[in-house]
Order: C-alpha cells, then structure tokens, then sequence
C-alpha cells in the first residue's frame, strides 16, 4: 500500500514561527471544499449550520480515505491534513472582531490521486449511511493555486488574532506588497492546527494566511 504523507511534502507551507510573517507561494493543490454563511448573530462556534457543514466535510474526507485504504488495485493511504477556512463578506467589509454573517470556504488538503470518482463513491456512501443531507450537495473536489501570500503562526484565543495580525502592514511594506484581504476581495485564511474541543484557548496554533500582491 502506498502512503502519500501530504504533512510531510508540504511541510513547509504549513510551519511558519509563532509572531513571524513570512512570504509563501501555494502552488495549485486538490482540495474537498463545502461553502457557506454563519447565520446573522451567531459566530462559527454557535453556528448550527457550520457544524453540519463540517460533519459532512469530515465524513467525505474519511470516507475516501478508508476506502482507499480498500482498494483492490493500488490501494493508498494517507494522512489527512488540517482544516483550512477562507472567511469573507460579500457587499461588506470583513473584520475579525465581527464575525456575523461571514462566509466561508471550509476546505482540506487530499492527494492529486483523489478525483471526482472517489467523491460522488463517497457521497453514495455517505447517503447510504446517513440519508440524504442537503449539506452533502455542497461537498466539492476543486484545485486551485492561491498563489503569493504572506503568513504568520498565531498562538491563542481565535478573538486575538487581531494583534498577531497588526504587524503584517509594516511587513508588507518592508517588501513592497499590499493586503488582498478587504475592498481588493481576497480571502482572510486559517489553518487549524489546534483542536478548540480538547486544546486550552491559550495553546490554540492557527496559521493566519492573507494573499498579497506586488504594489
């Protein structure tokens, strides 16, 4: 059976230090994605409907990787990677401090080997075992390479993220870049690599992901 260990090969988009931002360049990678809006007055610890939307992402991601597992031919395994999430508001400007009526892009990282094959299998599994949610339509195979963006590891509580992120202008200015995040469109990204149910707020570690541009 053949490991494809994604930690391992992507490792250095996914180790920046605490407190200091660095330059990276996502290359095109295979995501499974699920999008949606935290309902008015709710954040996405409160949200029911980003909790349902996030069992499905995770019931679609374990189920292609146990089937893979499986497999009569090439049979594969692999590690799954962590949970990513693009937050923006549309019509808007996005801020941290607020969180109502945020959308999303809920995604994570599987193999190039992965294809819509294995998704609508999957899915079929899926809606075997569970019935046929509605979140399950929104379950998506994309690639897409996010390309130039500055990143910093944060430490803590999701409601300081704001401090990690007040120096990221004196950094984009040391190299000439601006911010995409806000009026420009662009996407504030996390990657969680804490587990809010069973880590303390304190030991929380979230890379914080703003793609940037060349003034």
């Amino acid at each position: 059976m053949e490991t494809i260990d994604l930690r391992r090969d992507l490792r250095h988009l996914y180790s920046p230090k605490p407190g200091h931002f660095e330059l990276v360049d996502l290359p095109e990678l295979n995501y499974f994605t699920i999008v949606g809006q935290i309902e008015p007055g709710l954040g996405p610890s409160t949200s029911p409907g980003f909790a349902l939307a996030m069992g499905a992402l995770y019931g679609l991601i374990y189920t292609v990787k146990y089937s893979g597992k499986k497999r009569a031919v090439e049979p594969i395994d692999f590690p799954v990677m962590p949970l990513e999430g693009q937050w923006w508001l549309t019509g808007g400007t996005f801020d941290l401090d607020h969180p109502d009526n945020w959308e999303y892009r809920m995604q994570v990282v599987v193999p190039d080997v992965i294809g819509q094959h294995d998704l609508e299998s999957a899915l079929t599994e899926l809606r075997r075992k569970r019935g046929d949610l509605p979140e399950f339509t929104g379950l998506r195979l994309e690639r897409f390479a996010e390309g130039k963006c500055a990143q910093v590891m944060h430490v803590g509580p999701y409601a300081t993220e704001p401090a990690t992120l007040a120096g990221l202008p004196a950094f984009l200015a040391e190299h000439g870049l601006v911010d995409l995040v806000g009026p420009a469109g662009g996407r504030h990204h996390e990657i969680y690599l804490g587990d809010p149910r069973r880590a303390a707020p304190e030991k929380l570690r979230t890379i914080l992901r703003h793609p940037v541009a060349a003034i």
